[in-house]
């Protein structure tokens, strides 16, 4: 870690991808502060939220660490990133097996790929999970976007996508079937469906945006 390198507070509620994303952030020059306690989050000067597993058990895990008020006021207070099933807890509702309550941080809800819509343009099956590269289709100029490519290939692994309520919130689709969201922005809050710890160059390069991104130049249509 270089003298006065950016602290990144990663949050650990037991589900997420959290040493690819801890060694990307530190191949970065950055120091990653991996804790599931609030006030060692808190110390830190930007935060990463990240997540894989069931919506329903990781909002179970976040409240049982008593996490869940400090992510609210984290996304509103400094640059913030959720990656994955962390940007899907942000919104106010999940299908995931059931019917879930989430963080409500953004108006909208987390749906599972329609099967009759899984077919690609030949007409032929898609599978679900939708895992593996694909290109995101950029909307907005965001900070976390500069110096990556329109189209990039980023790494997806995902049986449900975000569906926004405000149309404003949409930073990037992908296409899996049809097309769905696959980054919101708003503010100081940037998150994505898809893997910047795994996807390459780009998915560095995102990452390097974001360690350097002071909150400022996106969307602002408020939380």
């Amino acid at each position: 870690m270089r003298p006065g390198a950016t602290r990144v507070g990663i949050i650990d509620y037991g589900m997420g991808n959290l040493y690819s994303v801890a060694k990307a952030v530190e191949h970065l020059g950055a120091s990653a502060v991996v804790s599931d306690r609030a006030e060692v989050l808190a110390g830190t000067d930007r935060i990463i939220f990240p997540g894989v597993g069931a919506f329903g058990d990781c909002m179970a895990a976040l409240e049982a660490r008593e996490l869940t008020d400090f992510v609210r006021v984290a996304a509103q207070t400094r640059p913030f990133l959720g990656i994955c099933l962390g940007m899907q807890l942000l919104m106010e509702s999940s299908e995931e097996h059931g019917a879930h309550a989430g963080l409500g941080l953004l108006p909208g809800r987390v749906l599972a790929f329609p099967p009759g819509a899984m077919r690609d343009r030949d007409g032929r099956p898609l599978k679900v999970p939708h895992m593996g590269w694909n290109e995101l289709h950029q909307l907005v100029a965001h900070p976390l976007f500069a110096g990556i490519p329109q189209d990039a290939h980023f790494y997806f692994v995902h049986s449900f996508y975000v569906e926004p309520a405000n149309p404003e919130l949409l930073a990037a689709f992908a296409d899996y079937g049809f097309p769905f969201c696959a980054a919101v922005a708003v503010d100081n809050l940037f998150a994505l469906q898809c893997h910047p710890e795994k996807s390459g160059e780009a998915g560095l390069r995102l990452l390097g945006n974001f360690l350097a991104w002071d909150g400022g130049g996106g969307p602002a249509c408020g939380i």
